[in-house]
């Protein structure tokens, strides 16, 4: 049989309650701020690249052309 001693419990864990370490709470903000600015750069570059070209239509057939004269 196990003693209330053995039994797992949350506040044996020492990471629990605010008890982090420094050195941890450092690690989760660098990582969280490395996504952001990966994040960040990614939605830039989507925001740049998205040309869609109004021309329908190929070489051989040429379609419609939607510019004014």
């Amino acid at each position: 049989m196990r003693t209330q001693d053995e039994e797992l419990s949350m506040h044996k864990i020492e990471d629990y309650d605010n008890h982090e370490s420094k050195g941890k709470r450092n690690t989760i903000r660098i990582v969280i701020a490395i996504g952001l600015i990966i994040g960040a750069i990614y939605a830039v570059f989507k925001y740049n690249n998205n040309e869609v070209s109004d021309y329908v239509g190929t070489q051989d057939n040429p379609g419609i052309v939607p510019t004014k004269n």
